[in-house]
Parts: structure tokens; sequence; C-alpha cells
């Protein structure tokens, strides 16, 4: 006969356990049961003793346990996931799965028995089938949302790019004609939307591919080109709004390695937000400066209104848009663009902002990039 303490001591180690527990010995009586079980079956040790294994089951099960799962452990010793029912005290039938292993022969014959409620199994199997089946709606939503972003970045390249590539050379062209006065400010206004127009594509582009994974790329050159792209971009949107005031200024100072058009578009995001949201009267300043270590060092300056607290940490995120400002113009790009191009240069952009002025700073140290 097997020992009787060996056993009393393995059971209680599953008395709290999620599953049902029992031994029984090679004459089917029960040895040993966890809490669980009786917890279930609402009876107590008592009431198990000198219990044979086959009075826990209803009548059906009780011949399906009989005629199949006893001759299996005879034969394989063990089965698993057996479905069927237990009767408790009061009559009621529980649903469970039963594994069972059988150990040793003869009078060392000793069968354990594991039972899990079936509702359980099968609330976990169901919930594990939906999971499985919103994963795979998930995964055909991205591969879906994936073709999308292709199809949007196709767009903004080239079906709108060109375009306006097209409309920006007419309009080019137009104003060399002779004009009256009203024909040359429709021209200045269309130029004007043209410059802003090519900043939102460009923006939502570089933006779109950051989110793929892309990042934004750089061109890297000696920078010999900046100071004549700083110029541009100040002399377009100079041209864009006629009625402002821009001061440029560019000390001496030596090439820097960069890429030359991501820093202009970078300036033209700053000034672009300088002129949405900077006091019409006074004028703006770009300066341009050297670092100590031979750097570069491009501020944007703007009077108004100043930034509030609550916005300044969330100012560089996309899709911010400043509220103390009647004009809605914009995606709440710009900032967070200018950003980005600051961080893959190994830059830095920082903003102050009080009563006097706001000040947005692009600081980019002399070193080597990797290409």
């Amino acid at each position: 006969m097997s020992n009787p303490a060996k056993i009393s001591a393995t059971v209680r180690n599953f008395d709290n356990a999620p599953c049902g527990y029992l031994t029984f010995d090679e004459e089917g009586n029960i040895l040993e049961t966890n809490n669980r079980l009786r917890e279930w079956l609402g009876i107590s040790t008592a009431d198990l003793e000198g219990s044979h294994v086959t009075h826990l089951f209803s009548m059906a099960s009780r011949i399906v346990f009989e005629t199949s799962i006893a001759p299996l452990l005879t034969l394989k010793g063990q089965v698993e996931g057996a479905s069927l029912d237990l009767r408790a005290k009061n009559g009621a039938k529980i649903p469970v799965l039963l594994s069972a292993e059988a150990t040793g022969t003869g009078s060392q014959r000793l069968t354990t028995l594991v039972f899990l409620l079936a509702d359980a199994r099968r609330n976990f199997e169901r919930e594990l089938a939906m999971a499985r089946s919103e994963a795979q709606a998930q995964l055909l939503m991205k591969q879906r949302e994936g073709e999308l972003r292709e199809q949007f970045i196709a767009i903004l390249g080239h079906d709108l790019r060109n375009p306006l590539t097209s409309i920006s050379s007419a309009a080019r062209m137009l104003s060399a004609e002779p004009l009256s006065d009203r024909g040359k400010e429709i021209i200045k206004l269309t130029q004007g939307s043209i410059q802003r127009m090519s900043l939102l594509i460009a923006n939502v582009l570089d933006f779109t591919r950051n989110r793929l994974g892309g990042g934004i790329e750089l061109n890297l050159s000696d920078g010999k080109e900046l100071e004549r792209e700083i110029r541009q971009v100040v002399e377009e949107l100079r041209s864009a709004h006629s009625g402002r005031e821009i001061r440029l200024e560019i000390s001496k100072q030596e090439s820097v390695r960069c890429d030359v058009w991501r820093v202009g578009q970078l300036l033209s995001n700053l000034l672009g937000n300088a002129l949405t949201y900077g006091d019409p009267a006074q004028p703006i300043r770009v300066v341009c400066s050297a670092l100590k270590d031979g750097g570069l060092e491009l501020s944007v300056w703007n009077g108004g209104k100043p930034i509030p607290p609550s916005a300044m940490e969330r100012l560089f995120d996309p899709f911010v848009r400043s509220t103390n400002h009647d004009d809605p113009r914009g995606l709440g790009l710009g900032l967070h663009i200018a950003s980005e191009i600051a961080k893959t240069h190994g830059g830095s952009l920082d903003v102050s902002s009080n009563v006097e002025r706001t000040v947005f700073t692009f600081r980019l140290p002399n070193g080597e990039l990797e290409t």
C-alpha cells in the first residue's frame, strides 16, 4: 500500500490550487482530496472516507469512467482532457475536464485525478479565440493602413508636388509680364499660397516617413551654400508677406557640415511660425552666427503674446497649435519637423518666451555626422 503520510503531504500542497485534486488506491477507494474539490462538491473530508472514486461522478460519467477511462489508465497509465460531470452533494452537475495518471502496480498502484472546471476552460478557449480573431483583424487593418500610407506618400511626393511646381512656374512667368497693380497683387498672393502649400506638403511628408520608421533623411555637405539658402528662405517669405518686416543678420562664419536644404526647411518653419503668431506691428529678426566651436546658431525672434507655460511642454509635439492666436491655419507640424531636423543633425532647438519676445534657437555643433 502507498505511504498515506506522503500522499497527504502531496495533496496538501494542492489545497489552494485552482483545480480539483484527488488520489485513490488500486481498489478505487479515495485516499485524499484537496480543498478545492471539496468546495466544488460541497462535502467534507469525512463524507469521502471509504467512498469509491466513481461515487463522485454523475451516472452517465460513472459509466464513461468505468468503461473507458479506467481501462485506458490500465493500458497507458494516463488520460488527458476527458470531459465528465461531477455530482455535488446537492445533486447539481459540475462539468469538468479530467486528467489522470496511474503509477505503481498491484497494492502499490496509486492513481491521481486532476479536475479543471470545464466552464473556465471553455471561457479561456473562447477568450483565446476572440483574442486571436482580434489580432488577425488588427494585422489586416495595419496592412491596409500601410498600403494607405504608401499611397498617401505617393500623392504627397508626386501627385501634389508636380502640379504645384507647374503653378509656381506659371506664376513666375506671369510676374515677368506687364501687369496691372491688381494683377501684381494677385501674383503675390498666389506665390504666398504656393510657398505655404509647399511647406505643408514637405512637413506632412517628413512626418509620415518619420512615423513609418524612415526618419528624417539628410543629404550632408560642407555647408558652403548655407548662407545662400538662408537668404533665399528669408526672401521668399518676405515676398509672400510683403506687409511684414523681416530683418536678416548674418555674421561671418566658417562652413558647417549639414544638410543645407533641411536647415532651410527648419528656418522656413520657424519663420512661418513667427509670421503667424508674432505681432504684425513688430519686426521679425533672423540671426545667424557662429558658435565658439565653429558650429552654427540660427535664431528667429518675434514680438507679441508670450507662449503660455502650459503649452511649452508640448510645443514640439505633432499637431499642436497655439491657443493664443485667432488664426487656425496650419497642421501644427512645423515646429515638430523643425525639432526633428535639429535632432537628426545632432543639434538642438530651444525656445524662450516672455512679454518682450519669443525666440527659437537652433544650435548645430561643428562635428562630423554619419552619412
